[in-house]
């Protein structure tokens, strides 16, 4: 069974509730960032053969990712596969749940693993009942039932966290769905949880395709937060048909859909944006077709 982003969350809430490659040589110079990839991309490989899905992303050309889930393995154990790949890994994700329930022990393995980034990939509320309730489950009550109390709250939180990393010297970031972005009166989630947090305590990592399909303009929070946003996934989308959650907008390969990438990316250099992650939930083509299109794309992208 295919996993989607819903239940790969949802597994933390419930835990708590509970043509051919181009290869690295056709890079371009002038790109300030290696080409990474957010292993939940590969998530139905991973559980198979760990190992082996490493290699045939670093074959394609990437060089950095990002984990979601390192399913049982120890700390040391991915980082030797990993140098052995040829991958550094950066950083990984984890719901507010999880990193609540075992902050301690979410450092430690990061530090055996070497991350410089731990990454809030969702928040919560201090009344889990009313998200692991909502019709549709955990993660349609993050899209639909939070408010701005719960995002001050998961501000509270991250912050509190942010600081249990930095003294550990790895840095917290907050990654933005679209449920960021939804307005709550003349605001959203996203301002206040920015204004419950420090830039030091908890950093961004801007999914340009979710902030796309949430209505958002990526070059303009880019210029709103150069020293904040130190992370980006890039992700096509492709508009669907009116009724079609989220706001009508489902990922694609690189280059297949509405999101050109340039302009975001030329913002990006001029910011304290430091690793860029491609990112698929949802793809059109085998796997490994999909992350040679996107790997090709990123690395002509410069010449467009």
């Amino acid at each position: 069974m295919t996993t989607t982003r819903r239940s790969f969350l949802q597994t933390g809430f419930a835990a708590v509730a509970w043509a051919g490659s181009s290869g690295p040589a056709h890079a371009l110079a002038s790109r300030p960032w290696p080409i990474g990839l957010q292993l939940f991309t590969v998530r139905n490989q991973l559980p198979k053969n760990f190992e082996g899905t490493l290699a045939k992303v670093a074959a394609i050309g990437y060089t950095q990712v990002e984990a979601a889930g390192f399913f049982g393995h120890p700390a040391a154990q991915v980082r030797h596969m990993m140098a052995n790949a040829g991958l550094k890994c950066v950083s990984a994700h984890y719901p507010l749940p999880s990193l609540l329930k075992a902050t301690p022990q979410t450092i430690d393995y990061a530090k055996t693993l070497g991350l410089s980034y731990l990454v809030c990939s969702s928040p919560w509320s201090p009344h889990p009942e009313k998200l692991l309730r909502y019709p549709g489950g955990a993660w349609a009550g993050l899209q639909h039932a939070m408010t701005l109390d719960d995002w001050k709250w998961s501000g509270e939180q991250m912050q509190r966290i942010g600081e249990e990393c930095h003294h550990s010297g790895i840095q917290l970031a907050y990654h933005t769905h679209t449920m960021a972005f939804e307005k709550h009166g003349d605001t959203n989630g996203f301002h206040t949880l920015l204004a419950s947090t420090t830039r030091e305590m908890v950093a961004l990592e801007l999914d340009c395709g979710w902030a796309v399909a949430a209505g958002q303009n990526p070059v303009e929070l880019l210029h709103m937060y150069p020293r904040r946003i130190q992370m980006l996934h890039v992700k096509d989308m492709k508009k669907m048909p009116p009724g079609t959650p989220p706001w009508n907008y489902i990922p694609t390969e690189l280059g297949r859909g509405t999101i050109h990438y340039k302009p975001i990316l030329d913002a990006a250099k001029h910011t304290s944006v430091k690793h860029v992650f491609v990112e698929q939930d949802d793809i059109d083509v085998p796997i490994w077709d999909a992350l040679k299109i996107d790997y090709r794309y990123m690395s002509r992208i410069d010449r467009t």
